[in-house]
């Protein structure tokens, strides 16, 4: 392959042109865990409630890159019956709604080991009628918190796996870590939002905002505590990982790409040594430390002045080497804290050496191979063989710049399945886990920030309280759920609570959310059909039509689907090559609700003859295809019955001819059924 001395533009234009704001397959599997964290209880505690949080690359990386970029889906969760404060703090009065009634508070105490931490309990706090907390004072010796790293995999305690596990379905693994939260910013950390910072980054909005969520303590001792016999029980150490996050997610793309090319060289050259974590060993800490160093100390201009990302990368692991040859690695956030040791250097040469040797050159040519050429390989082959077979600079350019349009014309189709994936993903999730205020603010605040997405979310929501409400009736839960979903002032709500009040029945309840469950659905096919009209055909009015036709309004379910638009759609799917991409409808519990009782029968039996349709990561859907062919049929069966009526009616009751209104009614509805009957008619024959 030829290689000219210009690669380390090539390789910088590569990067910014294929690194899209694509959304993560983690990102489902994310929201889902945390939704199923958040409506389980601790064993032996139906009380308290575990509140999750999404950490780790899934959080934090915005930017979404040819090759893999997150590993484990990390997951952080505390109990909302137990907080820590910094010791000599007064307990709080006042607590987010979230917490219960009967807090916990621990105060949490410095060890000789700089971000470490001992946790003591302290005081009981009791919420009070006017939602004040009260507090009494435990004995002075107190007890610390076990960091619970000691205990057996059996454990109650020991990681949320205990409560929830939805991994199973997902290619990520995930690393769910125990936490106790701590509401204010902790003094460990005191001199980090007042530090001068010559270049004005992060500002002082972003600082107060990291400064507002506090931090969490996670139950893990230091590498050198572990074996002592009570330090490695109850010594924790403090996380940073909500301001990580809200920093890393204030980056600028250039910033997120040049962390993901410093991450993927480390881990790529075999720099960490996963089977012996803590020993000495470079990690994505190591990287996520440097970097945010780097985007403080470093100007603006030093990323967006003629932009080289293979100059930026390679003067940051000069910085990386110099820090691990002096083995001095500053904490962000804790002054006088070292995230490595002198124990680093013993057999760990290599690392710092092959650090230094990195230039612009060895990096530009190593990215060109290792990097892009695994992109090629991603693409169909005969881009693939166009990058082997690159042995001038221009057939080179040539292949970079096939595989650079593959993939921002692949980007949209990978969307579009993303959005199909999510569409049978999401409600099969919440009938597995079922739904509370607190798991529906998790679905809200993991899911992608797509827009379909939310408005999809609602009506699902919408779908499962209908079921709940069918099955058990209304109550206070259901009502939270639809004030966390669409607000508690917003319009549905008041409409539900103002019915709620004149004790509406159950049916004209549930009948109210299925339209506006059929509203929201409507709404998401439109956003559907114009975000993706490029890769896919969509009807956008098959929940309408199905609504209609549970309904027994035959005819409104006829026009909606004998539309030009639709009878359009269903001609492209019939003599379409590949009808791979053609929409579905969901058959879970929710949906069922809006399908005739023949399609739930076809569905109970396919559950009973297939039985991985009974997982719900298998389960059945029909597509709108033959959901459509299935409707104009039964409608128009429905059709030739209501004729077939009329002319009984007219035969056996001359009476009926003899009164001008029934005659003219009787004459309406023959006309306007033969109408519709002769329209599927000629559909019928211009498509054979």
């Amino acid at each position: 392959m030829a290689v000219d001395c210009d690669v380390s533009k090539t390789v910088t234009a590569f990067l910014l042109n294929t690194c899209g704001l694509l959304p993560r397959p983690g990102c489902l599997q994310a929201a889902a865990y945390c939704a199923g964290i958040a409506v389980k209880h601790p064993i032996n505690d139906k009380e308290t409630e575990c509140i999750p949080l999404v950490t780790g690359s899934v959080a934090e990386f915005y930017i979404e890159p040819m090759l893999p970029h997150v590993g484990d889906v990390d997951i952080m969760f505390y109990h909302n019956s137990v907080l820590a404060i910094p010791r000599g703090y007064p307990p709080p009065t006042q607590l987010p709604a979230e917490f219960h009634n009967y807090v916990q508070v621990a105060e949490i105490i410095d060890s000789h080991l700089p971000g470490y931490v001992y946790i003591k309990l302290r005081y009981l706090l009791t919420k009070c009628n006017d939602d004040n907390y009260n507090y009494i004072e435990y004995d002075e010796k107190g007890l610390c918190l076990p960091n619970n790293s000691h205990n057996g995999s059996d454990s109650a305690e020991h990681g949320p796996a205990a409560f929830i596990d939805c991994s199973e379905d997902s290619p990520l693994s995930f690393d769910a870590v125990r936490c106790v939260r701590c509401l204010v910013w902790p003094p460990q950390a005191a001199d980090w939002p007042a530090r001068h910072r010559n270049y004005g980054w992060p500002d002082s909005a972003t600082v107060d905002r990291v400064v507002s969520n506090g931090c969490d303590a996670v139950g893990v001792a230091h590498r050198k505590c572990r074996q002592h016999e009570w330090m490695g029980k109850i010594q924790w150490r403090l996380s940073f990982s909500r301001a990580e996050i809200t920093l890393i997610n204030d980056w600028m793309p250039v910033q997120q790409i040049v962390y993901h090319m410093l991450r993927y060289f480390i881990k790529t050259e075999r720099l960490t040594d996963c089977g012996n974590p803590g020993a000495g060993t470079l990690s994505n800490y190591h990287i996520k430390t440097l970097m945010l160093w780097a985007c403080e100390k470093k100007p603006r201009s030093w990323w967006t002045d003629d932009v080289n990302l293979v100059r930026n990368c390679a003067e940051l692991l000069h910085i990386l080497s110099v820090w691990l040859t002096g083995t001095w690695c500053p904490h962000y956030f804790i002054n006088n804290c070292n995230l490595v040791d002198n124990s680093f250097n013993v057999g760990n040469t290599r690392v710092t050496s092959k650090l230094m040797s990195v230039n612009d050159e060895y990096l530009s040519k190593w990215l060109m191979n290792n990097y892009i050429g695994r992109c090629a390989h991603l693409c169909p082959s005969y881009i693939s063989r166009l990058f082997d077979d690159a042995n001038s600079s221009v057939k080179l350019q040539k292949a970079i710049s096939e595989i650079a349009l593959w993939r921002s014309n692949a980007s949209h189709l990978f969307l579009w399945r993303f959005v199909r994936c999510a569409e049978y993903y999401i409600p099969a999730k919440v009938s597995l886990f079922s739904l509370n205020a607190r798991s529906c603010v998790c679905w809200m605040n993991d899911l992608p920030k797509i827009d379909s997405l939310s408005v999809y979310f609602s009506a699902v929501a919408l779908l499962y309280v209908a079921c709940k409400i069918t099955r058990n009736g209304f109550n206070d839960e259901l009502m939270d759920i639809l004030s966390t979903v669409f607000g508690p002032n917003s319009n549905e709500c008041c409409s539900v609570l103002s019915l709620r009040k004149t004790e509406l029945n159950t049916s004209e309840l549930v009948e109210l959310l299925l339209k506006s469950a059929v509203e929201h659905l409507t709404t998401f096919r439109q956003l559907e059909a114009r975000e993706f009209s490029s890769v896919a055909t969509i009807v956008t009015t098959d929940f309408e039509a199905l609504y209609a036709y549970k309904r027994g309004d035959y005819q409104q379910c006829l026009q909606l689907l004998l539309s030009t638009e639709n009878v359009a759609c269903i001609h492209t799917w019939l003599y379409a090559v590949d009808i791979s991409n053609v929409p579905d409808v969901t058959t879970t519990p929710e949906f069922i609700q809006l399908l005739d009782d023949d399609i739930v029968s076809l569905t109970g039996l396919t559950v009973i003859i297939n039985p991985m349709c009974r997982d719900y990561n298998y389960c059945a859907c029909v597509s709108q295809l033959t959901l459509l062919l299935y409707l104009m049929t039964q409608c128009q069966l429905k059709l030739f019955q209501t004729l077939n009526y009329i002319k009984v009616a007219r035969r056996r009751h001359p009476y009926l001819h003899e009164r001008v209104l029934d005659q003219l009614t009787l004459k309406l509805i023959e006309r306007k059924a033969g109408r519709t009957i002769r329209h599927w008619n000629s559909f019928h024959v211009s498509h054979k």
